[in-house]
This record gives structure tokens, C-alpha cells and sequence, in this order.
């Protein structure tokens, strides 16, 4: 099963929740503050982390941005109810997914078995012929799903499993409208809901770092009540 790393300063959160996970099968470790938490994630990066924003010595959102310095593990993240602006940025940071407290402990388990299986789907060695197969190229975009690999021109650009299945989506019909709801339900499983805050927040995140190797990226198109679409080359 997979590791999970818990990370937030309440004991009863950290005990509840890695108990309810332990009882799933999955291998828990938890953290009390983000400091502690970035030297062992650091050395023994888990399958996927749960992370609370409001924590003493390093916030979440400090450690979600020191995380994304060396990796793309995906990150769920623990808000309070009325951190709207914690919550956006946290998407725009990279997180994969949020969670508002008080949650209810199925919420929590849909969501981990979310992530885990859009991870998932991007692991696992593949013979040439199916990498072949499943290899998307649009223009200067390169995408190659089985390997959780994405080119611009030729140069690596680091994606979240929810960035790279947005994009993905928008690169597989080019001049295509996409809304909202439809990128919805390619980057999450039907029973998780998230608002069209969260795709918003996504799609500017995966513009910036397009922008961060070509400042002349424009690929991604806003049709304002509408949806996005990717730009026919």
C-alpha cells in the first residue's frame, strides 16, 4: 500500500487521521511541524502528503513551496473553513488537491484514493510500443503520460499529476473548448467535487511555469464563461 506522510500541529487530527488511514491498509507518518516534516520528506519522499496550512515554525505553505523545489509528489491540503485566500494559494503553489476542516473522514479517503490513482496511473514501466502509443505531441508540447513527462520546445517542464491531466485534456483536441466541468472530470473522480475555482487556480499555475521557459507561451486560451482550449498550431 502506499506511504502517506501526515503533517499538522493538532494531536487529535494526527491521531484520528492516521489511525482511520492505517485501518485502510496505507503506511502513515506523522509530523507535528513543517521543519521536522521537509528534512524526512526530503530524504524518504512518501506517495503522497496531507498537509495542513497553518502550522508553527514552517507553515504549510512554506513546505508545500520547498517540496515543489525537488519534486512533484502530490499534496492534499487541510484548510480551515474560511481560508479562501490560503486555499488559492496553495492551488497556485501546486498543490493537487484541498480539503476544508471540519471533514468528514469519508471525504478524506475519497480524496487520498483520488490522488493516489491519478498518481498512480502515470507509474509503472511500459514496453516501447505502448510509450509510443500513449506519447501526445501538439507543436512545441510534448507529453508522455507513462513516464509523467512534459517537454516545451524541447526543454523539461515539472507538472502535478492534476496539472499534467488538465493539460492533457486541453492538448487532445486542439481549438476545442473545454469547460470547466469537463476538465473537472479529467483531472478528479466523479465522487470528489471541486469548484471552478480550483481549475482556474491550476490553469494559472500551469501557465506560469510554461512562461518560466518560454515567456512567449500562449497556448492556453480563456474563453470567459466558457471554458479553455488549447491553441491549434
Amino acid at each position: 500500500m502506499a506511504n502517506i506522510a501526515l503533517v499538522d500541529d493538532d494531536k487529535n487530527i494526527l491521531a484520528s487521521v492516521s489511525m482511520l488511514l492505517e485501518q485502510e491498509g496505507y503506511h502513515v507518518r506523522t509530523f507535528s511541524d513543517g521543519a521536522s516534516a521537509l528534512t524526512a520528506l526530503s530524504a524518504a519522499p512518501p506517495d503522497l502528503v496531507i498537509l495542513d496550512i497553518k502550522m508553527p515554525r514552517m507553515d504549510g505553505l512554506e513546505l508545500l513551496r520547498r517540496l515543489r523545489q525537488s519534486g512533484d509528489l502530490p499534496v492534499i491540503l487541510l484548510t480551515s473553513k474560511d481560508e479562501e485566500i490560503d486555499e488559492l494559494m496553495g492551488l497556485n503553489a501546486g498543490a493537487d488537491d484541498y480539503i476544508r476542516k471540519p471533514f468528514s473522514q469519508r471525504l478524506l479517503l475519497e480524496r487520498v484514493k483520488a490522488v493516489l490513482r491519478r498518481s498512480d496511473s502515470h507509474k509503472g514501466p511500459v514496453g516501447p510500443a505502448e510509450a509510443k502509443k500513449e506519447a501526445l505531441v501538439r507543436g512545441k508540447l510534448a507529453l508522455d503520460p507513462q513516464r509523467h513527462e512534459c517537454t516545451w520546445d524541447g526543454k523539461p517542464v515539472r507538472l502535478t499529476v492534476t496539472e499534467f491531466l488538465i493539460l492533457q485534456s486541453l492538448a487532445q483536441r486542439p481549438g476545442f473548448v473545454k469547460s470547466r466541468d469537463s476538465l473537472m472530470d479529467a483531472a478528479y473522480d466523479d465522487q470528489v467535487y471541486v469548484d471552478d475555482r480550483t481549475i482556474d487556480s491550476h490553469i494559472k499555475r500551469l501557465r506560469k511555469k510554461f512562461k518560466q521557459v518560454d515567456e512567449e507561451f500562449d497556448a492556453i486560451e480563456t474563453l470567459y464563461g466558457v471554458g479553455y482550449r488549447y491553441r491549434e498550431t
